[in-house]
C-alpha cells in the first residue's frame, strides 16, 4: 500500500490569501484551501511534498533543504495585494534522502540550504493555507522545464523511493493553474473571468477527470489536450504526469474538487484525491512505464495515431466581459462590428475587421476577400506576438506562427462563405519586413498552397494597421 495517503492540486495565485474578500471567486477558492486545511489537520500525514511548477530549474531538480526558510514573499505581478512574511518548517533530512533517490535512478539533483533563497509564491501561499502552524514539516521540489514525461515519471517514483524508506505518510500537493493563460493587463476583482469560454471547457473536462480519480487517464492524455488548447504550455501537464506517479500511476481514487474560479484569468482549483479501491480503476490508456532515467531520450512525448484524443467541444461564444478587456490587449484601431448587405460574408470565427468592410464579398461564381491578418477571433491576440509594443518599441515575433494564423483565418471564412482552401485562385501578401520575413512566410505558406495552384504576388509594405506583420488578401472560386 503505498504510503501517499492524500493528494491535492492547489492553484499558485496569492489572492485566496491576501484578499479573499475582494471577489467571491476567490472567496470561494480560499474556502476550498479551508476544507483542504481541514482534511489534512484530520489525517496522520507527517509530511506534506510539494511539486510547484512556479519553481521553475534549468538544471535538474532542485529540492529546499533549509530546515527553516524565512524571508517576505512579494509576488512579480500582484505587488499591490501586499507581502506575505513566511517562515517554514522543512524536513532536511527527507530532501536529501529524495535527493539521494534522484540520483540513483539517474536523475540531475542537488539540494538547495541557502539563507535567504526564495520560496515560490505557490508553495508560500499553499504551506500558509495548508499548513499555517508549520505542524507537518514540508519538502519544496522544483519543477524543470525542460523535464519530459520520462524524466517527471522518475522524479516521482524516487520521491516515493524515499517516502518508503522513510516511513512517513506523506500527502502531495501540485501547484499549478489550470488553463495557465492570465490577463495581460490589469483588471478589477469585479472584472475577474476564465479568460476564455474554451479554456474553461478544456479546465472542466480536466476537472471532470479529476472528480472521477482518473488520475493517471488524465497524465497520459494531457499531451492531447496540451494539443488542443491555445496556450501550448508543457508546464501545464507536468504537475499531472508527477502527481500520478507518486501514487504508482492508477484511476482507484476518490475525487473531490472543492473549489474552481478564475485567478485573474486563468483558472484555479483546489481538489483532493483520496486514494480508493472503489475508484474507476482500470487505466483506458497504457503507456510506456520508466524506472530510471537516461537521459533526454523523449521518451513518451509522441502523441501517435493510437492514441485516445479527447473529442473537443463546440464553443461558445466569449463572455462580453472577457471579449472587453481583451479588447484593449493589442495596440490598434478600434474594431469594427462588422458590415451588412446582399452577398455579404461576416462570420464570428474570424477576426473582426479594422474598419467598415466585410470579410468577403461574393460576386457571381467568385469570392472575394478582404486583407485578413493573424489577430484571433474574440482575443484579438496575435500568434508570434505583435510587432511592436503601444510605444511602438520593436518586439520580436514569429512570421511562421502569423503566417500560419492569417492562412488559418483566411480558411475559416472561406469555408463559411461556401468555399475552401483548395478553390483559391489568387493570393496578394504584404509583408512589413520582406528581407526579415519572405523565408518563413514562404515555408507556411507552402504548406497551405503547394498543390492549390493559386497566382500570388508579395509585396512589401511600410505598415499595417495593427502590429502584425503579415496579410494576405484572396480571390476564390465558390
Amino acid at each position: 500500500m503505498s504510503r501517499i495517503i492524500k493528494s491535492l492540486v492547489v492553484p499558485a495565485h496569492p489572492h485566496p490569501y491576501l484578499c479573499p474578500d475582494a471577489n467571491q471567486g476567490w472567496a470561494n477558492i480560499r474556502a476550498g484551501f479551508d476544507e483542504a486545511r481541514r482534511q489534512i489537520e484530520e489525517s496522520d500525514a507527517d509530511l506534506l511534498i510539494i511539486y510547484s511548477t512556479l519553481w521553475p530549474s534549468i538544471i535538474g531538480h532542485q529540492i529546499i533543504s533549509d530546515p527553516n526558510p524565512e524571508w517576505i514573499f512579494v509576488d512579480h505581478d500582484f505587488h499591490d495585494l501586499g507581502s506575505i512574511p513566511y517562515s517554514l518548517n522543512i524536513d532536511a533530512q527527507f530532501a536529501k534522502d529524495w535527493d539521494a533517490a534522484n540520483k540513483a535512478r539517474g536523475l540531475q539533483s542537488r539540494c538547495v540550504n541557502y539563507h535567504g533563497f526564495p520560496i515560490d509564491g505557490g508553495s508560500v501561499v499553499a504551506l500558509k493555507l495548508l499548513n499555517p502552524d508549520n505542524r507537518i514539516p514540508a519538502v519544496i521540489c522544483s519543477s524543470n522545464v525542460y523535464a519530459n514525461r520520462a524524466e517527471t515519471t522518475v522524479l516521482a517514483k524516487a520521491c516515493t523511493d524515499a517516502v518508503e524508506a522513510s516511513g512517513k505518510k506523506a500527502i502531495a500537493v501540485v501547484i499549478m493553474s489550470m488553463s495557465n493563460r492570465m490577463f495581460t493587463q490589469p483588471v478589477s476583482p469585479d472584472e475577474d473571468a476564465i479568460h476564455s469560454l474554451k479554456d474553461d471547457e478544456w479546465n472542466q473536462k480536466i476537472l471532470e477527470f479529476l472528480g472521477e480519480g482518473r488520475l493517471e487517464d488524465l497524465a497520459q492524455l494531457s499531451r492531447t489536450i496540451q494539443g488542443q488548447i491555445r496556450v501550448q504550455k508543457v508546464v501545464s501537464f507536468k504537475p499531472m504526469w508527477w502527481l500520478s506517479a507518486i501514487n504508482g500511476q492508477h484511476n482507484n481514487f476518490n475525487g473531490q474538487v472543492l473549489a474552481y474560479e478564475a485567478l485573474h484569468g486563468a483558472g484555479g482549483a483546489v481538489v483532493v484525491l483520496d486514494p480508493s479501491e472503489g475508484g474507476i480503476g482500470d487505466k483506458e490508456f497504457d503507456e510506456d512505464d520508466v524506472e530510471n532515467y537516461l537521459g533526454d531520450r523523449n521518451v513518451l512525448d509522441a502523441v501517435t495515431e493510437d492514441s485516445i484524443v479527447i473529442e473537443e467541444q463546440s464553443l461558445a461564444e466569449f463572455d462580453s466581459l472577457v471579449l472587453k478587456t481583451l479588447a484593449k490587449e493589442e495596440s490598434g484601431p478600434e474594431l469594427w462590428q462588422g458590415t451588412e448587405g446582399e452577398n455579404l460574408v461576416n462570420t464570428d470565427a474570424a477576426p473582426k475587421p479594422v474598419g467598415p468592410y466585410p470579410h468577403a464579398r461574393r460576386i457571381g461564381d467568385l469570392l472575394y476577400l478582404s486583407g485578413v491578418g493573424p489577430r484571433q477571433a474574440q482575443t484579438n491576440s496575435i500568434p508570434g506576438g505583435p510587432i511592436k509594443d503601444e510605444n511602438g518599441t520593436p518586439l520580436d515575433y514569429d512570421i511562421e506562427a502569423q503566417t500560419r494564423a492569417c492562412i488559418e483565418n483566411i480558411k475559416v471564412i472561406l469555408e463559411a462563405s461556401g468555399s475552401g482552401i483548395d478553390k483559391v485562385l489568387d493570393v496578394t501578401s504584404f509583408l512589413v519586413d520582406m528581407d526579415r520575413d519572405f523565408k518563413g512566410y514562404n515555408k507556411v505558406y507552402s504548406e497551405y498552397f503547394q498543390d492549390v495552384g493559386a497566382t500570388r504576388t508579395t509585396l512589401a509594405v511600410r505598415a499595417l494597421p495593427t502590429p502584425i506583420a503579415v496579410e494576405l488578401k484572396v480571390i476564390a472560386s465558390l
